[in-house]
């Protein structure tokens, strides 16, 4: 099992989940509470349950790199391309636009 900790405009917003099931996405409790929560996307909007899907969510999906940044990816971190979890761990920790995935356990400063 992987998780991540999302982050929209760097305030903890959820947790994303990859189990042998698929992937889980849940919105923090505290987050939800607060005025200025925003959803993920349009296709997530703000819930208490949890999202379920067997693939990647698009709205994660599109922050891994592709063509020539993932081929540079593979090759320097041995991450396989269909390991979309483990990419999205790698790469997106600071992304262009508001979302940032880490992992658990690691500190928002690093």
């Amino acid at each position: 099992m992987k998780r991540a900790k999302v982050f929209i405009d760097d305030i903890f917003c959820g947790t994303l989940i990859e189990d042998v099931e698929g992937f889980h996405f849940t919105y923090d409790g505290d987050y939800l509470l607060r005025t200025d929560a925003k959803a993920l996307s349009p296709t997530m909007p703000l819930q208490q349950e949890s999202y379920e899907k067997e693939v990647m969510f698009p709205v994660f999906d599109g922050l891994i790199p592709e063509g020539w940044m993932l081929d540079i990816v593979h090759n320097t971190w041995k991450i396989d391309p269909r390991d979309r979890m483990s990419l999205l761990l790698a790469c997106c920790k600071d992304c262009i636009g508001n979302i940032s995935v880490r992992s658990y356990g690691e500190d928002k400063s690093e």
